[in-house]
């Protein structure tokens, strides 16, 4: 009985009621045991009666009803295996119906099974593995800028979102109805793009933004200034960017020359995730650009900068949370499993 109580295997339910018999052996009454193990009276008397009756087996949950199971559990591993290591003929993934016909078994029966294991064949997700020299040393500096800012500073995701597009819609567009969705044609006219340069501060969440026609490094350049403009001169900036030319442009050296509380940290290539003024962008796609209808630039340069004016009024900061190196042993797991999928033939390793 005592080893029901302490295994750490044994369900919970079962450890409380040896627990039951145990307080029942020890003299108490079921309204004491029940107090002291949370439960009601006539729980605590039944599994003391079906101790008495049975003994240990009496404290095992009974043969449920219902009909017994009609896929058996080399049918189910077969149709796990066939998901994870085939592909239909004439297809690169496996439906429901598909495998319902290769395995002779119902369409529900597939599906239960692939919410069992958590399988999504219809589903494909896309990644970009970084091939940058330095791509530990870059992840740790600015990791660190993340999870442990420096004193007297000011952190700030710097990026551009080019050729951001003025389009107006062909036809009115038809707003939201009780039971219906708004509604707009997939048609457009082009009036003309500008590109947004936006700096969010990793600590307020304040993001200073302005529009330029072009995205070159003058304009770049400019918008340096804007920051300058807009940050305390008492404070240094530490400033994360992607590797686009602009940003180590020959004027831009220059600039930095002249501007020494100004240091640039270099984001890996294929790690636009590092950035976090990147999901600040997607936030301005999704509430304010992709459903928006615009005659000219003039009228969308107007909107966004609604949008910032609006955002800054109660800005919300990104809470960065993975720390360097929980972020490369994920690199090195996915790399790992990479390699695992596709063979390894010439023994190569990580550590290569």
């Amino acid at each position: 009985m005592l080893r029901y109580q302490r295994r750490a295997t044994v369900s919970q339910s079962l450890a409380a009621r040896a627990r039951i018999v145990m307080l029942c052996a020890e003299g108490h009454t079921d309204t004491e045991v029940a107090k002291i193990v949370g439960m009601g009276a006539d729980t605590v008397s039944r599994w003391r009666r079906r101790f008495a009756e049975r003994r240990l087996e009496g404290l095992l949950d009974d043969d449920r009803a219902g009909a017994p199971r009609k896929l058996t559990d080399d049918v189910v591993e077969a149709l796990v295996v066939a998901t994870l290591e085939s592909t239909p003929k004439g297809a690169t993934h496996w439906s429901t119906r598909s495998m319902a016909d290769k395995m002779g078994i119902s369409n529900s029966s597939v599906g239960r099974i692939w919410r069992a294991f958590g399988l999504k064949p219809h589903r494909s997700e896309t990644f970009q593995l970084s091939t940058d020299p330095l791509f530990v040393e870059k992840v740790r500096d600015v990791g660190g800028l993340y999870m442990n800012p420096p004193d007297n500073a000011v952190v700030l995701c710097v990026d551009e979102q080019s050729q951001i597009q003025a389009l107006n819609r062909t036809q009115p567009v038809l707003p939201l109805r009780p039971g219906q969705a708004a509604r707009g044609t997939p048609e457009y006219q082009r009036n003309g793009t500008t590109t947004l340069f936006a700096a969010l501060d990793k600590a307020t969440g304040n993001v200073i933004g302005k529009c330029f026609a072009r995205h070159r490094a003058v304009e770049f350049r400019k918008f340096l200034n804007e920051i300058r403009r807009n940050v305390p001169p008492d404070l240094d900036v530490h400033i994360i960017v992607d590797n686009y030319a602009t940003h180590s442009a020959p004027t831009i050296k220059r600039w930095l020359a002249n501007n020494p509380r100004f240091q640039f940290h270099f984001i890996p290539t294929h790690s636009s995730w590092l950035n976090q003024v990147e999901g600040w962008f997607s936030i301005l796609t999704n509430k304010q650009l992709k459903r928006s209808s615009h005659h000219s630039v003039q009228e969308l340069k107007t909107a966004i900068g609604e949008f910032l004016d609006a955002w800054n009024e109660n800005p919300t900061p990104f809470k960065w949370t993975k720390s360097a190196d929980r972020i490369l042993a994920n690199v090195a797991s996915h790399c790992s499993t990479t390699l695992e999928a596709h063979g390894n033939p010439q023994g190569t390793s990580l550590e290569d």
